[in-house]
């Protein structure tokens, strides 16, 4: 009993320094200690975070944690409500949060009484997270009187706000606390133990805070969001969404989108919807059988920093309610990875074994910063086996089914770009990758500039069209996916390339070759790969454009694809040729 209990802090202690100090501070606290681990690195970015804090969590008592609080600040506005120890305010009081957790609820059930309980014991099964519009649909109020439980229970140390924008606010309970407020609410707290109630399946008892463990959680979460958007969908827009996607098109995609941002930035949007509709990993066809490809493929747009990279991969796939921008995406299939290291990537994508999902990286220079990762990461990029082994571990091996949208930034020359990320095999990754740059142009700059100002207006609102694009996506995803709610109702559908999508194929790379003196080329044959891809991913969005029982790959969609492989193939090869006039000879 001693023991686990031991076991128990040494897990809290790890989360409670991951959460309050970076990386750097975790690394001068190791050599403050003088921990034989961190002697053997000579920067803190060449150590692992969570190898980094266990190795101290692990070799300090309470005492000495209470002195590295003292010595080094933590992160302002860090919370931490855990069964030993409690952090607010930069101040570390041990003893837990369970003191103050029980008052909370004590509170919150003489104020509100069954109905409070009732949002609390919600709030857990969701996860630990919810939304103002959420809380209000649950205990049946206006949103005013979902507010007050809301900032009450944010009052009383149970919850805290996480996201404030416009009229959208978020607010979640800290995960170490989650298993507190269970014992209490639901008593179904045996030590670390947590219940997936929507499941009722009994998970395994844990002695320290598993990365897999809680993926795995959140995948059920995110499995849950997509069934019920598919079920509201069918309940209520199924016949709209049917009529509109009768006359959906890339082109009428395109069309939208210029609408809104102009000529020059709609297209790195249009490149993350239409990635999305690959997703679905659609089998690609030609007129005599299967191909082996399909339809699914990364995305990374690169350059300048401040030219809408973010804005078109995250913002327009999970939405931004404080700049009035809808998510576009698929709900559920997304899995953000803002500030996650590439250690603890590695480890959860266990978690998404024989499932496809979309990992969005906005920071992806940074997975770059610890050594080794190309190499596992270039196997996920290509869905292969990985295995990676750490200080203490061996992660894998598995394999990796899912794809990745990323942004990072490169230096941008007069011509071409030069990489900053030091490792000479990155470009094994870009290869792997649909690649668009960003350069910061005078015209870029108008645009972002008056979208801003759009924005800021209140002139821009998508909200309608957003929705219907977004049902027609999720819809064909489904489809195509063969998901239990409409695998009897609509037919699958491959997407069939003819001989003439390869001769368009073939006269572009001829052109781009012609214009290429060097015998050395910067790019490979997977480039035409990618583009295959796009063009296919693209035709799906004229799923219920034909009677056929398959979907041929478009015109328009080919043409756009055309044109993004000689694009970048101009960019890869450092701009020796201008891409305007090859496809002028194609076309």
């Amino acid at each position: 009993m001693v023991q686990e209990i031991l076991d128990e802090k040494v897990c809290e202690r790890q989360e409670l320094l991951k959460r309050a100090y970076s990386i750097s501070q975790l690394f001068e606290i190791g050599r403050w200690l003088k921990i034989a681990y961190f002697d053997k690195f000579l920067c803190c970015w060449e150590i692992d975070e969570d190898e980094a804090s266990i190795e101290i969590a692990s070799r300090i008592t309470d005492d000495v944690l209470k002195q590295i609080f003292k010595n080094y600040k933590p992160r302002e506005r860090t919370v931490f409500r855990g069964k030993y120890y409690l952090l607010s305010d930069g101040k570390l009081s041990l003893g837990g949060a369970q003191v103050l957790i029980n008052d909370g609820i004590r509170k919150l059930k003489s104020k509100y009484g069954s109905l409070g309980i009732l949002l609390l014991k919600a709030i857990i099964e969701r996860g630990g997270v919810i939304d103002l519009d959420s809380a209000r649909e649950i205990i049946g109020s206006t949103r005013a009187e979902a507010n007050e439980i809301l900032s009450d229970l944010e009052n009383f140390g149970i919850l805290t706000l996480s996201y404030a924008g416009g009229k959208y606010r978020e607010w979640s309970v800290p995960r170490e606390a989650l298993s507190i407020i269970e014992a209490e609410i639901m008593g179904v707290f045996k030590k670390t133990n947590m219940i997936s109630k929507s499941a009722g399946v009994k998970v395994e008892e844990k002695q320290c805070v598993d990365p897999l463990f809680e993926e795995r959680m959140l995948i059920e979460k995110m499995d849950r969001d997509l069934d019920e958007y598919i079920s509201n969908l069918l309940k209520n827009r199924l016949e709209e969404t049917i009529k509109f996607g009768k006359k959906f098109s890339i082109t009428a995609l395109s069309a939208y989108l210029q609408n809104l941002f102009g000529p020059i930035l709609y297209f790195d949007s249009l490149l993350s919807i239409t990635q999305q509709y690959g997703l679905s990993n659609v089998e690609i066809v030609h007129e005599h059988g299967k191909t082996g490809k399909k339809t699914g493929w990364s995305l990374a747009l690169f350059g300048d920093p401040g030219t809408g990279k973010s804005f078109a991969t995250r913002d327009m796939i999970l939405g931004k309610p404080s700049a009035k921008i809808p998510a576009h995406g698929i709900p559920g299939r997304n899995r953000y990875c803002g500030g996650m290291t590439p250690a603890r990537f590695i480890r959860i994508g266990q978690a998404y074994v024989g499932r496809t999902f979309n990992f969005i990286v906005p920071e992806f220079n940074d997975f770059f910063k610890y050594k080794g990762m190309v190499e596992p990461l270039k196997i996920a990029m290509e869905q292969g086996e990985i295995k990676y082994e750490l200080h203490r571990e061996v992660i894998g091996p598995y394999k990796f089914t899912s794809f990745f949208t990323v942004n990072y930034n490169v230096s941008v020359c007069e011509k071409g770009y030069a990489v900053t990320i030091q490792d000479p095999n990155f470009r094994a990754i870009e290869d792997r990758m649909l690649c668009r740059l960003h350069r910061l142009t005078k015209e870029r700059f108008l645009e972002i500039a008056e979208s801003q100002m759009k924005v800021a207006l209140g002139k821009i609102d998508v909200e309608k069209d957003a929705q219907v694009i977004r049902d027609h996506l999720t819809l064909v995803y489904a489809i195509e996916t063969r998901h239990p709610l409409v695998k009897d109702r609509f037919p699958y559908k491959p997407v069939m390339i003819t001989p003439q999508t390869y001769e368009l194929i073939s006269k572009a790379r001829k052109a781009i070759l012609e214009e290429i003196e060097d015998e050395i080329l910067k790019f490979s044959a997977r480039l035409e790969d990618k583009v295959l891809s796009f063009a296919c991913s693209a035709s799906l969005m004229e799923y219920f454009s034909s009677n056929l029982d398959f979907i041929p790959v478009s015109h328009d969609a080919l043409k756009y694809a055309i044109q993004l492989y000689v694009e970048e193939a101009s960019v890869r090869s450092q701009e020796k040729f201008k891409p305007e006039e090859v496809l002028t000879k194609i076309f």
